[in-house]
């Protein structure tokens, strides 16, 4: 049943066409959308997870992140330039694999989407918490951090969840142009990062260079679980495809800017690994039987009190720079990972708002979810709703695990997104390819492989909330969007 139904790609285009979004994104404003995304928490924030997990090895989970998702950009490109609309996996998923399949990505990417705008909406708070305390502002503890964290209700989450709801209310064009000079800044910290430290770079740090081996399925650390965490900052590419609908000559465009975001910023990444264990060290904390603890539970909390290790520190990059005794540019780093962080907040929320619009515009969410704004032509009914829970889940959850729930959702898309390629090579093989994946018989496959080697290697806890958050998407879908499918009844929206 979960197979039936398959929305032909011609009715999907058809579909859009009906009710579609403004086309007013060039190719340098989508690569910015993508490197937006792709810079920020995981850079700023997961690095010192990621040295908890695999040490100096973190450089290798970067490559290995990187290889996994550039094997899905390029699937992406090919599904991308074939269908241009709105929606990303969610939309390819309906014309390949059917309306059921579709359904479960749909509700798979609220995973990325929403919690991973609300996981960057703590990670930008305890930046803007920690400056505004040296400056002698800092706000009463209890609004600092959720009920989970030891507060009540964390204030400037809450508010910059808020602010980046009303710019997308506004409309994509002006958040566009906002969202680009917010990734200017983010380049502009990283690139002071690696010229402060790159020159203090000393051969011992990295050793021993794997501590904590390559990983277990059942642990979640080592060399694997990095990158299976790490996975958090590459998903940008992924809301590039989701503004497919709004791009201007998205066959062109759209497989330009997947392909130079995740260029770009794999090459950033490689070269801040490098300086920030290099300069450094990044060797994980350890408990009383000698294995690394487990980041985000209070053993290491215990180990971290008092601690200099990079490992333990909430603001990675501005507290390596200030080890090397570069206090001004520490406060650059700290400053503009406050700034700019929003912009990842942004293009999530975004992608998030596009893909309910899509699946509402299918029958499969209520048909006033798709409304579209007067006067700023946006999508303003949903994108409220969407910005309300990020606020919400931002002001009362903490970062934990957050990272590692994002990926189970990102990483199940990227597998159905590779199968897609490989179906429709093999069904509808002459049908029209702006952008053709290479060798697709071996990079979808080895995508594929890749994901799920990943997903295997996330924590437990994030492989468990996969699959319940999955269990309830199937009854929401069988009590309301089969009975309501605009497929069912062969109708289309309005």
């Amino acid at each position: 049943m979960l197979f039936k139904r398959i929305k032909p790609i011609d009715q999907i285009i058809a579909t859009a066409e009906k009710k579609s979004l403004t086309r007013q994104l060039g190719a340098f404003q989508l690569t910015m959308l993508g490197i937006g995304a792709i810079i920020g928490t995981g850079i700023f924030v997961l690095t010192a997870e990621a040295g908890q997990k695999a040490g100096p090895g973190m450089m290798i989970a970067f490559v290995i992140a990187a290889v996994v998702c550039a094997f899905a950009a390029l699937a992406y490109a090919e599904l991308a330039a074939m269908v241009p609309v709105a929606g990303s996996a969610y939309t390819y998923t309906y014309g390949v694999l059917g309306e059921g399949v579709a359904w479960i990505v749909g509700w798979a990417l609220v995973l990325e989407y929403t919690i991973a705008a609300s996981t960057v909406c703590v990670g930008w708070a305890g930046y803007v918490n920690g400056l505004l305390a040296h400056a002698g502002y800092g706000l009463p503890h209890f609004l600092q951090a959720g009920p989970m964290d030891g507060g009540s209700f964390n204030l400037l989450a809450c508010l910059i969840g808020l602010a980046v709801t009303g710019l997308l209310v506004v409309g994509t064009s002006k958040s566009a142009k906002v969202n680009t000079v917010l990734v200017l800044i983010k380049i502009a910290a990283l690139t002071a990062f690696i010229f402060v430290a790159l020159p203090a770079v000393k051969d011992q740090n990295f050793t021993p260079f794997v501590p904590n081996g390559w990983g277990s399925p059942m642990g979640g650390i080592g060399v694997l679980g990095a990158a299976a965490s790490i996975v958090f900052a590459y998903i940008g590419f992924d809301a590039i495809s989701t503004a497919a609908e709004e791009t201007k000559n998205p066959n062109r465009n759209i497989p330009i800017a997947l392909i130079a975001s995740l260029g770009v910023c794999t090459v950033y990444y490689l070269l801040v690994s490098y300086g920030a264990v290099g300069s450094v060290g990044a060797q994980p904390m350890l408990g009383p039987n000698g294995l690394a603890l487990e980041p985000g539970t209070p053993a290491f909390a215990a180990a971290c009190d008092g601690s200099q290790a990079l490992v333990c520190s909430k603001e990675a990059l501005a507290h390596v720079v200030r080890l090397l005794n570069h206090n001004t540019v520490a406060a650059f780093i700290a400053f503009a990972a406050g700034i700019a962080l929003p912009s990842v907040i942004l293009t999530m929320t975004y992608g998030q708002t596009r893909i309910f619009f899509t699946m509402s515009r299918d029958g499969l969410l209520p048909h006033s979810l798709a409304k579209i704004h007067p006067r700023f032509h946006t999508p303003h009914v949903i994108t409220l709703i969407t910005g309300t829970f990020v606020s919400l889940f931002g002001a009362l959850f903490p970062v934990g695990i957050l990272a590692d729930i994002t990926n189970s959702g990102t990483l199940f898309a990227f597998i159905m997104v590779a199968l897609g390629v490989l179906i429709l090579r093999r069904t509808q093989p002459d049908r029209p390819r702006p952008f053709r994946t290479p060798m697709p018989w071996v990079i979808c496959p080895l995508a594929v492989i890749g994901c799920l080697l990943l997903f295997l290697n996330l924590s437990s806890e994030a492989k468990i909330t996969f699959f319940v958050w999955g269990a309830i998407g199937l009854v929401v879908y069988y009590l309301y969007g089969y009975r309501k499918s605009h497929l069912a009844h062969g109708t289309e929206a309005d």
